[in-house]
């Protein structure tokens, strides 16, 4: 069984317009109209959950979820087949806009609400919860960003809960929730750079300084670190070998970047799942993220497309 913990999920709005138009006078009205748009749970686990059910695994979906958005994502999730188990809470769940800009899809304009504050309360709740599934699990994946109130060193907490009860730790955050939990050595770790590419006081700005960087975690205690190098490329790091993974796709194939990212990773755990080898799981984890950045849905279902995607990654050594 795998668990997915998403802290703070999201309703995903995205709105695809001609062009961005940005006001430098002032008028009392200014309109941009959208061409059309598309809502749908969101949130790093919560896009894992979504793509490993639509291949037939069965998972768990556990977080905080709050008010009228809060049962978007509980519906959205169970009509895709995910089981859910979150906590409800006082709040409100958060709701992430992008803007796609027409021929500039490759260059999505994300606006992200921090979420709702959690209350000592229901962290307690949740961990109560968290601690019953880990009978169950044999894989936790701990996604995201944590919501207000929510100790940063609470990923790490998880981490240990789950490897104390024989599950693998996925891990994909960002800031002091991500260095804080390295401690607890999670299987396969993934930074978060979207917002700032750097990896604690490193600057991800070369192949060189993303090696350096894995092989420091990797030294902590990881299996796997997994950090983006372009669009269309990552970088992935063992103890024995380093992987580069290329796709030579054009940026302008790409119709929404939103949720590929953790289809990647959900992509490379479903390979690892089937005991795959780790060269074959990265191959088709990129697939299956390019697959959906080159789909109107923001997650691919299609195997098919998928497979197609493969055959022009490449995975060297380095």
């Amino acid at each position: 069984m795998i668990v997915t913990v998403t802290l703070n999920p999201a309703v995903d709005k995205m709105y695809w317009v001609n062009a961005l138009k940005i006001c430098d006078v002032t008028q009392e009205e200014f309109l941009t109209r959208a061409l059309r748009s598309t809502t749908s749970a969101g949130g790093k686990g919560v896009n894992i959950s979504v793509f490993l059910s639509r291949l037939g695994v069965e998972n768990i979906a556990m977080g905080f979820v709050g008010g009228h958005t809060g049962h978007v994502i509980v519906r959205d999730l169970r009509d895709e087949g995910v089981t859910t188990n979150f906590v409800w809470t006082h709040g409100e769940t958060r709701a992430n806009v992008t803007l796609l800009e027409v021929g500039r899809e490759h260059s999505p304009n994300l606006i992200n609400e921090s979420g709702q504050t959690i209350l000592p309360e229901e962290m307690a709740r949740f961990m109560r919860r968290y601690r019953s599934m880990l009978n169950r699990a044999a894989w936790v994946v701990l996604g995201g960003s944590l919501p207000p109130g929510v100790d940063p060193g609470v990923y790490g907490e998880m981490a240990r809960m789950a490897k104390d009860a024989g599950a693998k730790v996925v891990l994909s955050t960002g800031g002091d929730a991500l260095t804080r939990a390295l401690d607890a050595c999670p299987y396969i770790v993934k930074p978060d750079t979207r917002e700032h590419k750097t990896f604690g006081d490193k600057e991800l700005t070369s192949v060189d300084a993303i090696v350096e960087a894995g092989k420091d975690v990797v030294a902590c205690g990881a299996e796997i670190v997994i950090i983006s190098h372009d669009v269309t490329g990552d970088i992935a790091i063992t103890r024995d070998a380093v992987w580069e993974i290329k796709a030579s796709v054009p940026t302008s194939k790409f119709k929404n970047l939103v949720g590929a990212d953790d289809v990647f990773l959900g992509g490379i755990l479903y390979k690892l799942t089937q005991d795959a080898p780790l060269e074959e799981a990265l191959k088709f984890g990129l697939a299956a993220g390019l697959a959906s950045a080159e789909s109107d849905e923001k997650i691919c279902r299609n195997m098919s497309v998928i497979e197609e995607e493969m055959k022009d990654i490449t995975v060297a050594r380095l």
